[in-house]
């Protein structure tokens, strides 16, 4: 199995070496991230200047590893060129969580997309950060584990998996859609200069079988996705009332 890994958070990143280690187990590995953060990025891609592919200034041992000028959707589209036998795509361990609304803005979970708009399996894989860095040697087990039940389907799939600290089962969920507070805080930086943080506060608590509700219990989530964004629901009633138009 050829496996390319990238993330958002950068070459630089414990949670992308930690991720190669792994992920070593099951096939040959190449690491191709980006060579500076880029966070919250979504699913943006560099068309207005080409990109540059150097090697990784991190030593991965015996893992072939470069960084590229670009975005995660960058990386995976440029790595799947160079190495066209790529069988699956990793993104991460993000250093942060990708739960819920955050899906959408995430640029781990690009990098997984980015795969599976190639014809090629992609899994984002996230864990959240507190005053230290997360314990990947605690989270190890569990990481090997859930690549394994995932790289178990040949099929091609989307998935977004979040590790807790201290993991004490896996789950299968859903994503938590919750509506939540966007607000604005103002602030002045050391020159005197107005700036502003955009944060959001969760109007609704997570649903049990959801994501969110996994990782808040400890458990590891493993949620299936899907690139059409299709309201089936809602087109099934809008076509009833009004079938076709004139």
């Amino acid at each position: 199995m050829r496996i390319l890994i990238t993330n958002d958070d950068g070459i630089y990143s414990p949670g992308i070496a930690a991720l190669a280690k792994i992920a070593s187990r099951f096939g040959h590995v190449t690491v191709i991230a980006p060579d500076v953060e880029q966070s919250s990025m979504g699913h943006a891609v560099t068309h207005s200047r080409p990109l540059s592919l150097k090697k990784s200034p991190i030593n991965f041992e015996d893992i072939e590893a470069f960084r590229v000028n670009g975005t995660p959707a960058d990386c995976v589209a440029l790595g799947t060129h160079l190495y066209a036998t790529t069988d699956i795509v990793l993104s991460g361990i993000n250093m942060g969580p990708n739960l819920g609304n955050s899906m959408w803005h995430s640029g781990t979970l690009a990098g997984a997309k980015q795969a599976v708009l190639l014809g090629i399996r992609g899994i984002a894989l996230s864990t959240p950060v507190g005053k230290t860095e997360p314990d990947f040697d605690v989270l190890a087990p569990y990481v090997e584990k859930t690549l394994g039940i995932l790289f178990e389907n040949k099929e091609l799939g989307l998935y977004n998996v979040n590790f807790p600290q201290q993991p004490k089962g896996i789950q299968w969920t859903r994503q938590s859609v919750r509506l939540y507070d966007g607000k604005i805080v103002p602030g002045v930086d050391p020159m005197g200069r107005k700036h502003y943080w955009f944060t959001v506060s969760p109007l609704e608590p997570a649903e049990q079988g959801t994501d969110r509700w996994a990782v808040e219990n400890d458990y590891v989530s493993i949620t299936p996705l899907r690139l059409d964004l299709t309201d089936e629901q809602q087109l099934r009633k809008v076509q009833q009332r009004q079938p076709e138009f004139s």
